[in-house]
């Protein structure tokens, strides 16, 4: 199945080709940005594929649902880089490259031949990039999953500050953001090689970028030497931080300004709230947040959801219904700037994805299918010099996996 992608579309990275060698979320999640913005991207697998392939539901082995939140509008080739001829091919795939970016760990990479002074100093233009769970240091080389640098970073703290119990946040928070935090990383360097001819080697660590992220607004008093207070935002740490309940549901309200809060108390009867010095700006405010949220909670809880919106709505503050996951897809919202997309398979039917959020010059990229695993492997390494003898022999000996002509689920694909 071929998806074309109209001319009329605009793909910022038209001609920026990216062999990606990462797994699981964080990397995979920063080359489908790639690939959002128009890079032909290269997700090289082992034999076994991304473990994502296998998690969640799915019509047919190795498509799973989490694989297809990843992986959108990539090629596929397999390789086991176990084996001498896929580490030629892998070089000889470079050799086009414009990014190679892999997570594994520091210490495999140079049995392999993929240490960045190697790649570095045979391919000056290259953007060599990392995702490291740390910087060289104390904690290099260690493990990095979601679960454990969402602990190391402060996450965690941040629940139980707020909650009275150390939880995770219930996504995988520093994954994505890291992998967000990896996009435009190697998107400054593509952009300083425009202008100077050479490539880079970018670091993207998620400890210190999920540090950074967490303490943007929760360093706090820990600006200033001596501290002027401990780390921590109080206004988002307050308990009360919550969708405010109803009398029918729940409401995302957020009166901020001092102009807000005094129409709420006029409109709740409490016009001399207004004036109470716990609440009279936003300083007294952020000192007093707990007491302000559990007052207002109470005075929400007194009518429904749509009375809400209706007075917040004549009242110029902001508010919202609360949205549940399972009703995202009927949005009014998002069916009006269309930004869910159906791509039909031959095989699995119709597949819905969430959109590229972005759009330029008016139009939002298209996106494709994810790959089925070695979907491009023959393509891939014939465009990259090898004959068919050798791509035979990779594919007898296993250093290369394909699928057959027809896949297993009986539909041929090119």
């Amino acid at each position: 199945m071929t998806l074309k992608t109209p001319s009329s579309v605009m793909q910022p990275l038209q001609g920026i080709r990216v062999l990606d060698l990462s797994s699981v979320i964080f990397g995979p999640l920063a080359s489908q940005v790639l690939a959002d913005y128009g890079a032909e991207v290269i997700k090289v697998e082992p034999p076994e594929g991304d473990s994502t392939r296998h998690t969640g539901p799915g019509l047919e082995p190795g498509m799973a649902a989490m694989f297809m939140g990843a992986n959108r509008s990539k090629k596929s080739l397999v390789l086991d880089l176990k084996q001498a001829a896929a580490q030629q091919a892998l070089q000889a795939l470079v050799d086009s490259a414009d990014v190679f970016m892999h997570s594994m760990r520091p210490q495999k990479l140079a049995a392999l031949g993929i240490d960045p002074e190697t790649l570095r100093q045979c391919h000056p233009r290259l953007v060599y990039a990392s995702l490291l769970g740390f910087l060289p240091g104390p904690y290099a080389g260690r493990p990095a999953y979601d679960d454990v640098i969402q602990g190391m970073s402060g996450l965690a703290d941040l629940m139980e500050r707020q909650t009275g119990e150390a939880r995770y946040l219930p996504t995988i928070a520093a994954d994505k953001t890291c992998g967000h935090v990896a996009a435009h990383a190697i998107l400054a360097a593509l952009m300083q090689r425009e202008r100077t001819g050479e490539g880079a080697l970018v670091e993207i660590p998620m400890f210190e970028s999920m540090v950074g992220f967490n303490l943007v607004e929760h360093f706090y008093g820990q600006h200033f030497v001596p501290p002027l207070s401990g780390a921590g935002y109080p206004r988002v740490l307050a308990p009360w931080r919550r969708p405010y309940r109803t009398a029918d549901g729940h409401l995302a309200m957020m009166p901020y300004t001092t102009t807000h809060w005094q129409r709420f108390f006029a409109e709740v009867g409490r016009p001399d709230l207004a004036q109470d010095p716990r609440f009279a700006d936003i300083a007294q405010r952020t000192r007093h947040i707990a007491e302000l949220l559990e007052l207002a909670s109470g005075f929400v809880a007194k009518h429904d959801t749509a009375y809400w919106i209706a007075t917040c709505e004549r009242l110029e503050i902001p508010a919202a219904p609360v949205g549940r996951l399972d009703d995202l897809p009927r949005d009014p919202h998002l069916l009006a700037t269309g930004f869910f997309e159906s791509v039909q398979d031959p095989a699995m039917g119709e597949l819905r994805f969430p959109g590229v959020p972005v759009r330029f010059n008016g139009q939002r990229p298209p996106v494709a299918l994810p790959p089925r695993l070695g979907e491009h492997t023959q393509a891939l390494l014939t465009a990259a010099g090898l004959s068919p003898e050798q791509i035979d022999a990779m594919l007898r000996s296993g250093a290369a996996v394909a699928p057959s002509l027809s896949n297993d689920a009986g539909v041929s694909r090119t």
